[in-house]
C-alpha cells in the first residue's frame, strides 16, 4: 500500500467519524465514501453519499460550510505536515444502482 493510500485511509476514518459527530444532518445519515488526494497533497476529493439522497443539496452545502471545522478536527487528530484542501462531491452511486436494479426488475417482469 503507497503512502497517498495510507493518507486516503487515514482521512476516510477521520472524516467519517468527525463528519457524524459535528455535522449531522437531523434525519438524515451522511456517509463518506472515498477519498482521493493529489500526490502533491494540495487537495483532497472527498466524496460522500446521504440518506435520504434527495438531502444531497443540503448536505453538500452544509458540508462546504463546515470545512474549516473540519480541517482543524483534522489537523488536531493526523499527524500530516499540512491538510489537504479538501473539495466535497456527492457519490451518485447508490441511486444510480437503484435506477439499474429498478431496470432489470422491469425487463425480467416483462
Amino acid at each position: 500500500m503507497s503512502k497517498i493510500d495510507r493518507i486516503n485511509e487515514l482521512l476516510l476514518e477521520e472524516l467519517s467519524e468527525a463528519v457524524n459527530k459535528e455535522v449531522g444532518i437531523e434525519g438524515a445519515l451522511i456517509t463518506i465514501s472515498d477519498v482521493k488526494c493529489d500526490p502533491d497533497l494540495k487537495k483532497a476529493v472527498v466524496r460522500f453519499s446521504i440518506l435520504p439522497d434527495n438531502l444531497a443539496g443540503s448536505a453538500l452545502r452544509k458540508l462546504k460550510s463546515s470545512t474549516s471545522q473540519l480541517v482543524g478536527i483534522l489537523k488536531k487528530r493526523v499527524k500530516l505536515r499540512k491538510i489537504p484542501h479538501l473539495i466535497w462531491e456527492f457519490d451518485a452511486t447508490e441511486r444510480e444502482a437503484e435506477k439499474i436494479e429498478k431496470l432489470i426488475n422491469e425487463t425480467i417482469e416483462d
